[in-house]
């Protein structure tokens, strides 16, 4: 269970990255549209764990590397935006939010079932 301070500082983050991604650095990943799907926060305040949606993307996983790649200056602008708010800026780790995946993974399967139609006489 995580905290309401925790749950706070989680909501700031993900709105604050969620800005970063769509405003500052939009251009740097190839035109993904990047959003922020959700954000755990340790119980130090000091990792937070980000996962991230990306659509309009051929290869998410080469995004998602990318990301990684640029996360000091991610980490960065990320402390301007609030380094009037919080202490320590938190060390960032991204992971792909798979929720939409696997949600049409289960479409798909539910659509395949073959489920025959009730009986008129109830039988």
């Amino acid at each position: 269970m995580s905290t309401q301070r925790q749950q706070k500082f989680s909501r700031l983050i993900q709105k604050e990255l969620g800005a970063i991604f769509q405003q500052d650095v939009k251009s740097i990943f190839g035109g993904a549209f990047i959003t922020v799907s959700g954000v755990n926060m340790s119980p130090d305040l000091g990792i937070a764990t980000v996962y991230l949606s990306l659509t309009l993307s051929k290869k998410p996983q080469l995004v998602l590397e990318s990301i990684k790649d640029q996360s000091r200056q991610i980490r960065q602008q990320l402390g301007t935006k609030i380094r009037n708010q919080v202490r320590i800026v938190p060390q960032l780790r991204f992971f792909l939010d798979e929720t939409l995946l696997e949600a049409e993974k289960m479409d798909q399967l539910l659509n395949s079932l073959n489920i025959p139609p009730p009986d008129p006489n109830g039988e």
